[in-house]
C-alpha cells in the first residue's frame, strides 16, 4: 500500500521524503533511551506540509496510538495523515489527526485538504 500512496504523491506533484522522529527518554534504571520513531511519508509542495503515516487496518484504540505517536512528535502544526485500508469514510480523530482510507486517498485529488 505504500508503493500506490507514494506514487500518487508524486504524481500530484509534492516532494516526498521519509520522517524520523527521535523520542528521548529515560527507562526505569535512569538511563537514557533514543528511539528513532517513523514518519512515512512527508510531503511538500510550495508553503504545504502534510505528515502521512500508513497502516493496513487500526482494529483498537492501541493501534491508533502506536500510528499516531510519531505525527504527535513533529513539534509543529502541519497537517497529520493516517491512510488506511479500511477507515469507512475521512474523520478527524481526537487527536486532530485525519485518518482516510486509501480509496478515498485515491480517488479524490483534494482528499489531504479535506
Amino acid at each position: 500500500m505504500e508503493n500506490i500512496i507514494f506514487n500518487e504523491l508524486k504524481i500530484r506533484g509534492f516532494n516526498v521524503d521519509v520522517g524520523v522522529v527521535t523520542l528521548n527518554k529515560t527507562n526505569e534504571k535512569g538511563h537514557g533511551i533514543r528511539k528513532q520513531l517513523e514518519i512515512d511519508f512527508v510531503c511538500n509542495r510550495s508553503s504545504k506540509r502534510y505528515y502521512i503515516r500508513s497502516a493496513y487496518a487500526i482494529q483498537d484504540r492501541a493501534k491508533m496510538e502506536q500510528e499516531q505517536r510519531s505525527l504527535m512528535l513533529t513539534g509543529d502544526f502541519f497537517k497529520k495523515i493516517i491512510i488506511t485500508k479500511d477507515a469507512p469514510a475521512p474523520y478527524y480523530n481526537d487527536d486532530g489527526v485525519l485518518v482516510m482510507g486509501v480509496f478515498d486517498f485515491l480517488l479524490n485529488a483534494g482528499s489531504l485538504d479535506n
